[in-house]
């Protein structure tokens, strides 16, 4: 009884601190190193250098959550700022035939999922995400062979709304 007690309350513990700074909160730009953003947060899902030696750090908190957190940090490893990347203001700074897949992998970070859309020869990646509303949408950004971006999609997932399909 005595260990099953012990594995509940590390449960707790490990949870609790899981939790800490699930959403980003957690590092002080100007303050904070990378090594504090790791034990804060954990290891980052992808790492990008930036040009000029600033480097990213991504946090996706998908396909449950609806954001990708980035840290952002200096050459010398402190904390610049830390972000919210799928956001409206965001989406629209994706340029159809100009952005690129760099582009959106460094304003977005990770999709949490990848296709191919085999007819249009495009590959696309998807995102969950909310509009400033908090309505739930899926986020499509599809890519020709060139990598170019060629169309943003932001369709409203109706199926867990009050009244919605569910199926």
């Amino acid at each position: 009884m005595r260990a099953f007690a012990l594995c509940i309350a590390l449960a707790a513990a490990l949870a609790a601190a899981g939790c800490a700074s699930y959403d980003g909160r957690g590092p002080v730009p100007g303050q904070s190193t990378a090594r504090e953003v790791e034990a804060l947060m954990g290891p980052p899902a992808e790492r990008l250098t930036l040009a000029g030696g600033d480097r990213v750090w991504f946090y996706p908190r998908q396909p449950f959550g609806v954001q990708v957190y980035a840290v952002r940090l200096s050459a010398e490893g402190l904390v610049r700022a830390v972000e919210a990347r799928l956001t409206e203001e965001n989406v629209a700074r994706l340029v159809p035939g100009t952005s690129t897949k760099k582009d959106v992998r460094e304003l977005l970070g990770p999709p949490w999922e990848t296709g191919f859309l085999p007819r249009q020869q495009r590959e696309v990646w998807g995102y969950k995400m909310e509009n400033a509303a908090r309505a739930m949408h899926d986020l499509y950004v599809q890519f020709s062979a060139d990598g170019v971006v060629r169309e943003v999609l932001m369709v409203r997932d109706v199926r867990n709304e009050v009244g919605g399909d569910r199926s």
